[in-house]
């Protein structure tokens, strides 16, 4: 039996352009998501400029609808002056929430606009409970998930929401991304397109082989052979749809449901707007989904790489991944059972008797090795009621798929939505006369969902005295309620007239347009902060510019300490031996007992040992870690690295005072990001940065900041899935039989796949990183602490690299030297050795 969900989540829609934005708004979203021209994470989105984003706000303000304005992206400190700016124009001209990636814009705007809302972008890679108290104690009042939680993990965050007031956001449909959100730097480490800066190349919808061979002694892939598999897109995902689980989905602690989609067509949101809006509708009045089947047949025609439930309906493998191809595949009209050539026309048997083509209907005919689409011009005729012949352009073979791609009455009909719009703005209110027969309107608005507000308005002059047939007051009443062809309809209409008064119709026209422009107005005008806010806000901006603006100081230089990143006790044992200072321990959780850190204390001999938890954390591992924890600091760890948002309070919590040391998956691009973690010892820069924008950080920082530390070897680690290619292509448990994977790309650069924990992968980048020849130049900046990344390289590799690097720290005398430690680096590199990044930078 159905019954009624105790709330409705917003619907929030995406608004890639103007034209979308009035799509989004007509087809009923209760909010938009855009982005500016600055720091957002859709760099090829049409987007606003500054003049055109004041009018959304004020255009979808004036019809109930909210605006969230995405200003995720990473920022290097050149940028935080412009992005402080634009917090305070963003804020003055009332948008309702900015959503944010960086640490440092996060604290810059709880700085210069502390009322401001901030929401946090799907890109901070919010993953537990602790992640959302985190977010909550740092002014955040809506986390936008990792994509890939399930709907459990989500329902265990409901205690969180309660007592903190946060919102939960999760992705309703479109494109889901292969790796996580935040942590993934495939496009910037394959051509320097970061999508941390929303440069993206998605490099997940191009042909991968997926290849297998044996480790090496320094853990590298040999004899590669290549699994023989029908489709080539083995990190192409399908696309979300949850209208199947609605019912479930709205009963979860869930504030916000976001459909992707800021580089889709206005009518693609149009369509899907409207679907989702039907049903969520609805489900508030306690009804069941309206037609289901015909729904989801309308979303997938929309625009569908193949549908699925997501991580957030447990599916996993075959289930997300969608391998055939990476575009739309549209909906399955048939098969070519036949095709003559004389007439040009083919024979099509229907796969199901429901969906027909329709004349203006753009179709795809493909079969393996060919494809060709056309547009139906008439309307087919259908034969027996299971075939039809269509004339195609070219010839087809017998078994080729007939898809619909685009839906001509689909798109009409999005354009209707657009045109007619939506009467969802309510207004109620009275009319008196004064005493010379001025009529006054005065009442309250109520949007959708939001605070009400109130509006007056006074004729400009006033009705005069009827000379033979005055007006009653049905006949006002009729003209001041004609609100079709905008946002308004009236409510409730109270006159207290006195009688005995005349107008002409336009008189009454005017008083309606002026009472719906003055309504508009005080929609508009609710949603800005005071004067007085805005003044303040000014002068904290002007206060805080000076230091970010000031040219950056020398630091001095310092003796960096070479530390070593790894997995086993070996690398442990090998990593001490071989001089390193410090060693980072991260082993793999389903090994992780008490004992381990006791063996991983001896293996460290007199070298500091710090456990390194999992870029991805979960309320699983969270829920074992504490007794861990105690375990561990009684064996005499030296502290612990985290890399996700809500770890460290985790680790204060379960033993107060623990050194805690900042792992890359935080994404420190600049001074302030750094400033926001004041009480860590140790923070790594993120790889991405240029050796340029890593010596301008660190000049800025203060003294007694977090040392700043670096990968200077190793494989960066380019994504994080929850998918497991093996196991998706081949079945669990292929990705544990302790063979080597990988993934090799077109251009034949080979990229190592790796566990990372919880059945999740790692993608290595496929060249490794070395920045041998800028070790002089780091440390004269100030860089306290150069990093090895020795993880599934066994302890050949961590004690000779440990070795090498020890050597150059002593400092070669001649450049021959360094030559000869860069050949002895290569023997053991993986794919060759690069210093692109520190180089170049990202392009974004």
């Amino acid at each position: 039996m159905h019954t009624k969900p105790r709330a409705i989540p917003e619907l929030l829609a995406p608004a890639g352009s103007w034209e979308a934005l009035l799509a989004a708004v007509a087809a009923g979203a209760d909010a938009v998501y855009l982005g500016g021209t600055h720091f957002s994470a859709r760099q090829y989105a049409a987007n606003f400029d500054d003049a055109t984003l004041e009018e959304a706000v004020v255009y979808a303000h004036a019809r109930g609808v909210r605006v969230y304005v995405t200003v995720n992206t990473l920022l290097h400190d050149a940028e935080l002056p412009a992005a402080a700016r634009y917090l305070l124009f963003l804020y003055e001209i009332g948008v309702d929430a900015v959503l944010v990636q960086d640490v440092g814009l996060l604290r810059l705007a709880r700085t210069i606009v502390p009322d401001l809302a901030l929401h946090a972008s799907t890109q901070m890679t919010v993953t537990s409970e602790a992640g959302v108290r985190w977010a909550a104690s740092h002014g955040i009042e809506r986390v936008v998930l990792a994509r890939e939680l399930p709907l459990a993990e989500v329902e265990g965050m409901r205690d969180a929401v309660e007592e903190t007031g946060v919102g939960l956001e999760v992705f309703l449909h479109g494109a889901l991304c292969y790796a996580y959100s935040g942590q993934c730097l495939l496009s910037s480490v394959i051509g320097g397109r970061s999508g941390n800066r929303g440069a993206c190349a998605q490099p997940c919808r191009k042909p991968y082989t997926l290849v297998r061979g044996d480790p090496d002694l320094y853990g590298r892939p040999i004899g590669f052979r290549p699994v023989r598999l029908p489709d080539a897109y083995r990190l192409s995902t399908r696309d979300i749809c949850l209208y199947p689980a609605l019912e479930e989905i709205v009963r979860a602690p869930i504030a916000s449901l976001k459909i992707e989609g800021r580089m889709k067509t206005p009518a693609y949101v149009a369509t899907v707007v409207s679907i989702y809006r039907r049903a969520l509708d609805a489900l508030a009045a306690g009804q069941p989904l309206p037609d289901p089947a015909a729904a989801e047949r309308d979303l997938a025609l929309a625009f569908t790489r193949g549908f699925t439930g997501g991580y957030l309906c447990g599916e996993r493998h075959r289930g997300v991944i969608g391998p055939e191809r990476p575009d739309n595949r549209g909906v399955t009209l048939g098969t070519v059972t036949a095709f003559s050539d004389r007439r040009m026309e083919a024979t099509v048997a229907l796969t199901t008797g429901d969906l027909l083509p329709e004349n203006g209907d753009g179709l795809a005919v493909r079969w393996p090795g060919g494809e060709f689409g056309l547009v139906v011009r008439g309307t087919p005729r259908v034969r027996d009621g299971r075939t039809l012949r269509l004339r195609f352009p070219q010839p087809a073979p017998a078994g080729a798929e007939v898809a619909v791609t685009r839906r001509a009455a689909l798109e009409a009909q999005a354009t209707e939505i657009v045109r007619s719009g939506r009467q969802s703005v309510r207004i109620d209110a009275a009319v008196t006369w004064e005493e010379d027969g001025t009529p006054v309107v005065a009442g309250i608005c109520t949007p959708p969902h939001g605070e009400h507000v109130t509006f007056n308005v006074r004729a400009d002059a006033p009705m005069g005295l009827a000379r033979t047939r005055p007006l009653d007051a049905d006949g006002i009443s009729d003209h001041l309620t004609r609100t079709g062809g905008t946002q308004f309809f009236i409510g409730r209409l109270d006159l207290q007239y006195p009688g005995g008064l005349f107008a002409p119709a336009s008189y009454l026209n005017a008083l309606r347009r002026q009472v719906l422009a003055a309504v508009g107005s005080a929609l508009v005008a609710a949603a800005r902060p005071p004067v007085d806010n805005i003044a303040a806000a000014r002068e904290r901006l002007a206060a805080l510019l000076p230091d970010l603006e000031r040219s950056a100081t020398p630091t001095p230089a310092v003796r960096p300490a070479l530390a070593v990143l790894t997995d086993i006790l070996t690398g442990v044992a090998a990593a001490s031996d071989a001089g390193a200072d410090l060693i980072f321990f991260e082993p793999a959780p389903p090994t992780c007992r008490p004992e381990t850190f006791e063996e991983a204390i001896r293996s460290a001999g007199d070298r500091p040992l710090v456990w390194k938890w999992p870029r991805i954390v979960t309320r699983t591992f969270l829920d074992t870690a504490p007794s861990l924890l105690s375990a561990a600091h009684a064996a005499g760890i030296a502290g612990v690295m985290v890399e996700g948002h809500g770890c460290a309070e985790a680790v204060r919590r379960a033993v107060p005072g623990m050194p805690l040391y900042g792992g890359s998956g935080l994404n420190i691009w600049n001074h302030v990001s750094v400033a926001a973690h004041p009480d860590f010892a140790l923070l790594t820069l993120s790889p991405e940065l240029s050796g340029e924008e890593i010596l301008t950080l660190v000049s800025r920082l203060l003294v007694g900041s977090p040392a700043p530390s670096l990968l200077v070897q190793g494989t960066v680690e380019a994504a994080v899935t929850e998918d497991c290619p093996p196991a998706t292509a081949l079945g669990c448990p292929a990705g544990c039989s302790g063979m080597a994977w990988a993934l090799k790309d077109e251009r034949g650069m080979v990229f190592p796949l790796r566990p990372a924990g919880a059945c999740r992968t790692a993608i290595g980048n496929a060249v490794e990183t070395c920045l041998l020849d800028y070790l002089p130049e780091l440390a004269g900046a100030g860089v306290a602490t150069f990093i090895i990344d020795a993880r599934w390289r066994g302890p050949a590799y961590a004690g000779e690299m440990t070795g090498l690097y020890r050597e150059a720290l002593a400092g070669p005398e001649r450049r021959a030297d360094l030559e000869r430690l860069k050949k002895e680096i290569k023997k053991h590199a993986l794919g060759g050795i690069t210093a692109s990044s520190y180089v170049h930078g990202t392009r974004a």
